[in-house]
């Protein structure tokens, strides 16, 4: 029996699905992130190692693996692409090989076609769509230190900062600060400070505060709720230059990533957003994760 294989690289994990010939999932493992631009090469080559050595497990051998298309960010960078190839080649993988964007993946997955819009709000952010004419636009997606608002790395970073200007009174008292000070085990400003600064922590650790931003809105926080808004707001802006250069202002859009999906309170403020300014655009949770997107690529190449 032949298989294919999916990955979706995002920026804390690595998710793999594989599939039989019937277009079947038959196993689903997770792995550690294979960005390049956030990511050292040993620890990617340990996550694509152990990746492959699930594949050859499940699939009774590696060879018996007929495609896999793998899903990444900064794959726009041929360099990326070369040293992907070479590591994929370096775990004795020697079937045909897809590599695409993360946002590629998604969105086939998302609505179970190559048409659409899909907008991620995760650890990053970005708004890709593709309308049936094969054309295509993205906004966002260009990393932390100059994009990505909106993201869960936004987010954590916005309540870090409320603490920080509530402290100096630029901001009345906030339930943020607590909050915070109780996720990090610490009791004072410059405690955030040391955390914020330190060599040891990453665009991860920040983004993996933004969860507290439901809990201080449940509690009727101001400041909480300003993020709210100006994240909100910021995921707008992704999602209309794709609309209004697809043409697809009553198309499909698909929601994506952990802030859409779980903040309640994000995900309101935007849906009522877009309803204002796109009163016929159908928005809806994807369908399937990237990694059954990037099956679905893989599939199609092989049909």
């Amino acid at each position: 029996m032949a298989y294919v294989a999916g990955m979706d690289g995002g920026g804390t994990k690595t998710a793999l699905t594989i599939a039989d010939e019937r277009g079947e999932a038959v196993h689903r493992f997770v792995s550690g992130p294979i960005n390049f631009n956030g990511q050292d090469e040993a620890s990617i080559r340990r996550s694509f190692e152990e990746m492959f050595a699930e594949i050859g497990r499940v699939c009774g051998g590696l060879e018996n693996c007929a495609r896999i298309c793998i899903g990444a960010a900064g794959v726009s960078n041929p360099a990326v692409v070369s040293r992907m190839t070479e590591l994929v080649q370096s775990c004795g993988y020697e079937g045909e090989l897809i590599i695409a964007g993360d946002h590629e993946t998604a969105l086939r997955g998302a609505h179970e076609s190559p048409h659409g819009m899909i907008l991620i709000a995760g650890t990053g952010s970005i708004c890709f769509g593709r309308n049936e004419a094969g054309a295509e636009h993205r906004a966002g997606g260009c990393g932390y230190l100059i994009d990505d608002e909106g993201s869960g790395y936004s987010i954590g970073r916005e309540l870090l900062s409320a603490v920080v200007r509530a402290n100096d009174g630029r901001l009345p008292p906030t339930v943020i600060t607590s909050l915070v000070y109780e996720r990090l085990g610490i009791d004072s400003v410059r405690q955030v400070i040391g955390f914020a600064h330190a060599k040891t922590t990453n665009k991860k650790d920040i983004a993996a505060l933004a969860p507290l931003l439901s809990e201080a809105c449940a509690l009727g926080d101001a400041a909480a709720m300003a993020i709210v808004r100006k994240s909100a707001e910021a995921l707008r802006e992704l999602v209309v230059p794709v609309a209004e250069r697809l043409n697809l202002q009553g198309g499909n859009l698909a929601l994506a990533g952990s802030v859409l999906l779980r903040n309640d309170e994000v995900r309101a403020e935007l849906l009522s957003l877009l309803k204002r300014d796109f009163p016929d655009m159908t928005v809806y949770p994807a369908k399937q994760e990237a990694s059954w997107g990037a099956v679905l690529m893989a599939m199609a190449q092989t049909a």
